[in-house]
């Protein structure tokens, strides 16, 4: 078999990536694990691992704990399910893990969150409001994390 062109190679796997995005995009509240993305596209976990932070900038774990916090955030402001079900209807098999993420990436636990959440976001239309709580991820630096919901919802409403 002919080798592709180092180009039509690299579009190639492009597309194999964009495919594991989107699949963690549909599949966030599925149980997946990068060894199942990877068998997906028949390529390694490691390679996919490496890969995927080349072309999106993190790993596919962490793309998929975004998604899912993501998520969280939407449902602990706008249903009244307990911190535990938002746990379980976005696919986080363990509330520690949940709370630590989520603090990780929100910057508070998501009890505090919920009671912020519904303030910070009253009046907005629903494109600004999920731009404006979209999870950013910690620096591991020790930089302090931004309370960005209360201080971009401050920006939107002005």
């Amino acid at each position: 078999m002919a080798r592709m062109p180092v180009q039509l190679h690299d579009l190639h796997e492009l597309v194999q990536l964009r495919r594991v995005r989107d699949r963690i995009d549909r599949e966030y509240a599925q149980p997946l694990d990068v060894e199942q993305l990877a068998r997906g596209i028949h390529v390694s976990a490691g390679h996919l691992s490496r890969q995927f932070k080349a072309a999106f900038g993190e790993s596919p774990y962490s793309y998929l704990m975004t998604r899912r916090i993501e998520r969280a955030m939407f449902l602990l402001r706008e249903s009244e399910l307990s911190v535990t079900e938002v746990s379980l209807a976005v696919g986080c098999q363990s509330l520690g893990t949940f709370s630590t993420r989520f603090r990780e990436l929100v910057g508070v636990p998501p009890s505090e969150y919920r009671q912020r959440g519904v303030s910070a976001t009253a009046g907005m239309l629903p494109c600004i409001a999920k731009q404006v709580t979209r999870p950013v991820r910690v620096r591991a630096t020790g930089e302090e994390h931004p309370v960005r919901n209360q201080e971009a919802a401050t920006r939107a409403q002005d």
